[in-house]
């Protein structure tokens, strides 16, 4: 069995693959102040509920964008797991060529996702990964990763707009049935919901006019679901993109 760890700004995703099935994710907060040992609690509890073992696990593999917390879990993973993980990085073989001005600033999580989604689905390809930043990112036909684009995400948006406006509430994101909103709360959620939809359309858009040809839309990340219901570019939701890519990678690294 293979470990899989997405570590994100907001939450770190990680699962558990027996051959190519996925047997188990899970989700938890992103905590810096984390030991080793904590994370090896988190990870014993969550273990229990499938009656897995930790010396089941034969390999491991993380993709981080947060650099203090990757040496944390890559000794948690000595310490328990007794295996020495792969850290998605320079050395790594991903077989996606970057064609950007500084491949190392790109984020692991989005050669991954460049990666899965290639395999899967071939080139051109647009991926939207709705995390704590959204990104787009753009794939060509040869499997060429060009770049994309960086907007703060979601969640961020809603905060700031609590925070920096004293009267104004912090809310739950859902969608609304009417963009005129018949009071505050209404309001917000509908101009969130979709002014983003909105945002994501645009940015696509124009995208697939710079990339040319047919590229297909993957959105991946915990609200892609309810943006690509009112999204025109969106064509697919993969919910498993990221993990899927990190077990690409290992296997290919591993032979």
């Amino acid at each position: 069995m293979i470990l899989v760890y997405d570590v994100g700004n907001t939450n770190i995703v990680f699962g558990v693959y027996q051959g190519r099935q996925l047997l188990q994710h899970w989700r938890i907060s992103t905590d810096k102040s984390r030991t080793a040992d904590e994370y090896a609690v988190v990870m014993k509890t969550l273990f229990s509920f499938l009656d897995l073992r930790f010396e089941e696990i034969k390999g491991a593999i993380i993709s981080s964008v947060v650099p203090p917390v990757t040496p944390t879990l890559e000794k948690m993973i000595q310490k328990y797991f007794k295996v020495k993980p792969m850290i998605v990085g320079p050395g790594i073989k991903t077989g996606i060529s970057i064609v950007m001005d500084n491949p190392r600033e790109v984020g692991a999580d989005r050669i991954v996702n460049a990666l899965a989604a290639y395999v899967k689905y071939g080139g051109p390809l647009i991926i939207v990964d709705f995390g704590t930043a959204t990104t787009f990112c753009a794939i060509t036909a040869k499997g060429e990763y060009l770049g994309g684009a960086i907007a703060p995400g979601i969640g961020i948006s809603t905060e700031a707009l609590f925070q920096r406006a004293s009267k104004l509430p912090r809310i739950e994101l859902i969608k609304t049935k009417n963009i005129i909103g018949k009071n505050t709360i209404q309001g917000m959620q509908a101009g969130i919901y979709y002014g983003y939809c909105g945002q994501v359309d645009r940015i696509v858009s124009n995208m697939k006019k710079e990339l040319g040809g047919s590229p297909q839309v993957i959105a991946t990340g915990g609200l892609a679901e309810l943006i690509a219901e009112d999204s025109e570019m969106i064509e697919r939701i993969d919910p498993f993109l990221t993990l899927e890519g990190l077990l690409e990678i290992y296997e290919r690294n591993a032979r």
